[in-house]
Formats: structure tokens, sequence, C-alpha cells
């Protein structure tokens, strides 16, 4: 059977801005991620390590075609000097650990970031396309397919509403836990046949490329966490991200994460400066129109022009979901819905909910404060517990 990942060009666009601002600002950073399954899976992840292993040896034996790195150049964001870094790049086995704990599936990775970093999608895909070669059947794909149509019908049924201010727009991000790359390859071709004036791009860049689609992605929150163990003072990390990340890319990829260490404490930091030079702000975690409510009024008490800005959300999104915020918002702000699972991974079989998460740089432990308090993360809760006081975040 072929390997479930066939080019390194099959990744978020996001693993290749935030690769690129590491390696042209602290290349020498180590970091390590651990993989977490956070539900329960029809049959002990542990079954699977051997063929992982196999699977991740495939992916380190890759590297990047002539051709795929002439797409890459095509991307103006993306410099010259990383597409020659990428030309040599190639996954170093060493640095990946996959063993059985129990009955759970532990995958370790530890490094130096620019060379670590870019596994996490790649090892996502890879567990979830293992699972569902054992759980799933022609009929759940039959199932799939009826349940896109669906969709389909229901977005022709909302064109007729009466527009509003900013138009509707969809985009996929559902690479890390699709079904398959052949499900996905299929999901998106049809999108981009049936709904054109609705569904403008993906995260994944190999599809992106294959279907003439937008890529879409800026930053993950693992960019701003790398920025709590670099040396900064820990309560200006956030502040010391995003002004590498404008130096960086000087107007392009201008969506900003806001929950690292929640909403109110992102806030507290993206002052007018930020909020001029950011194109908008990317929701995954919380009440998301509560978040959008604070997200207008934050431009409002800046004297920012909401209608100049953008609403990104990506928070276990469906369509209904999409739909319900776009009428609340889309008259004052533009607005944009990335969706995973619901696109890449609908076909009556339950999901996996798992995720490879950044846990220490330099040493150093680092953590992720949610919005949503299931979604917080850390190895150390004497860090988690003091980042939370100096950014007077309640636990």
């Amino acid at each position: 059977m072929r390997p479930v990942i066939g080019s390194l060009l099959e990744t978020d666009l996001y693993k290749f801005s935030m690769w690129q601002a590491m390696l042209h600002r602290h290349p020498a950073t180590q970091a390590r991620y651990r993989f977490l399954c956070r539900n329960r899976s029809a049959f002990p992840l542990a079954e699977l390590v051997g063929d992982v292993q196999r699977e991740v040896d495939a992916l380190c034996a890759l590297s990047f075609s002539a051709d795929e790195l002439a797409y890459l150049r095509t991307l103006r964001y993306l410099s010259s000097d990383f597409i020659d870094f990428l030309r040599i790049f190639r996954f170093q086995r060493d640095f990946i650990r996959v063993e059985a704990e129990g009955m759970n599936l532990a995958i370790s990775v530890e490094g130096p970031q620019v060379h670590v970093m870019a596994f996490e999608i790649f090892v996502l895909a890879i567990v979830n396309e293992l699972y569902f070669r054992r759980v799933g059947s022609a009929a759940a794909l039959d199932e799939g397919r009826r349940r896109l149509q669906a969709k389909i019908r229901r977005l022709r049924e909302f064109a007729q509403e009466p527009p509003r201010r900013h138009p509707f727009r969809f985009f996929d991000f559902g690479l890390r836990r699709r079904y398959s790359g052949s499900w996905q390859r299929e999901v998106l071709t049809t999108l981009k046949q049936e709904l054109p004036e609705f569904f403008t791009g993906t995260s994944n860049v190999l599809l992106a490329r294959e279907l003439d689609l937008v890529p879409i992605g800026t930053m993950a929150h693992e960019y701003l966490q790398t920025f709590q163990g670099l040396g900064y003072r820990l309560r200006d990390h956030q502040k010391a991200a995003l002004e590498a990340w404008v130096q960086e890319y000087r107007g392009d990829l201008g969506t900003a994460l806001t929950d690292v260490v929640g909403m109110d404490a992102f806030l507290a930091d993206f002052d007018l400066y930020f909020a001029k030079l950011f194109d908008g702000l990317r929701h995954d975690s919380g009440d998301p129109y509560v978040w959008g409510e604070k997200a207008l009024a934050h431009y409002a008490r800046l004297r920012v022009d909401p209608s100049t800005k953008r609403l990104v959300f990506s928070d276990a999104l469906d369509i209904e979901r999409c739909l319900d915020l776009y009428r609340h918002f889309a008259d004052r702000t533009q607005c944009g819905f990335g969706i995973g699972t619901h696109l890449s991974n609908d076909t009556g079989l339950a999901t996996l909910n798992i995720v490879m998460k950044l846990t220490s740089v330099n040493g150093q432990p680092v953590a992720k404060i949610s919005d949503a308090p299931g979604k917080t993360m850390c190895d150390d809760p004497g860090f988690l517990a003091y980042l939370r006081q100096v950014f007077g975040v309640k636990a």
C-alpha cells in the first residue's frame, strides 16, 4: 500500500510561514512536541505503533522536488533563502520517537525546532488515516458523499438570502483530521466545482497546488508559545512574537491567532500599532460570538473601522454554525470560516481528537491557556500557574 504521505507539500500552509520566521530569527532554538489523543478511540491506538513507524520511515525518506520548490517560489511571502533551505531539507529519523505506552500511542519529537516543527501535521495525518483504514468502510464513504451533497444543497439555499455587507467565504482546514488523503481530495474537488462562489481555498498546500486553490494560513499556537522560551520577559512574549511576524512578512499573512493565553490577555497586547498592521484575528476556542464582540469592541475603542478588518473562525465549525456567525457579524466586519473535520471527515463515524503540541523550548516549559478549558495544554503545572498569574488569567 502506498504511504499516507507522498509529498512534503502535503502540510498546512502555516507550517511554512512559521518555519520561515523561526529559521530567520531563531534558528538555534531547541523544541519538543508531544502527541495526545483527547478522546476514546475504537481500539487502542498502541496497536498502530508498527504501522506509524513504517510511515515515519517513509516520511523521512522524502525531500522537496524541483517542481514543488518552484510552486513555493510563486508564494510571494516565502523568501528565496528559505526555499533554498527546503531544497536540502530532509526529516531526521533520530528526532522522532514512536512507541506504545500501555494502550496509548506515544509520539514525541525533539531537536532543533527548524528540523522538527514540520513533523506535526504529517504525524496527525498519518495516525488518522491508519486509524480509519481499520474502522472505515465503503459505506462510510457513501455516507460522506451524501452528507457532502447535503452541505452543498444547504449553501445553495443560503445563496437565496438577501446579501449582507460582506460576502460569505469558507475554506478547508481539515488535513490533520481527515478520513484519508483521497477523501479530502474528493471533497475539495467537489466543493470547487459546485460552490465556487463560496469555497475559496485550503490549508493543504499540495491540494492547493494541484486543484488550483488558494493556500490559506498564517500562524498557529506553537509560534506564539515558542516566544515563551526565547528569553523575553514572559509578560512580553506575545508582543515580541507579533512584532517578529510583522517584520518578517511586512503586510502579508496578516491574521493573528488570539487564544494562546486567552482573548482578554491577547487584546491587552494588541494595541493600535498591531491593530493597524494586522488584517484581522482568528478564533480557535471559546464562545465565538463573545469572542467576535470583544474583537469588534476592541477595534472600536482604538477607532479602527471594523469593516476594514476580518474575523476568521476555525473552532469545530459546521455549515450551520458558519452561517449563523456570518449573519451575526457580516454587516459589521469581513468574515472567513476555516472548516476542518466537518469537511474532511464527516462520514458518520466517530472521529479522533488528536493533537501534537509544543511542550518545551530551549529546555523551558511552554503552555497554551485556551479560552476553552479542555484545550489548555502544559506538561508543567507550576509553569502553567505562573503563566496564569503573569497574565491575570483565572484557573
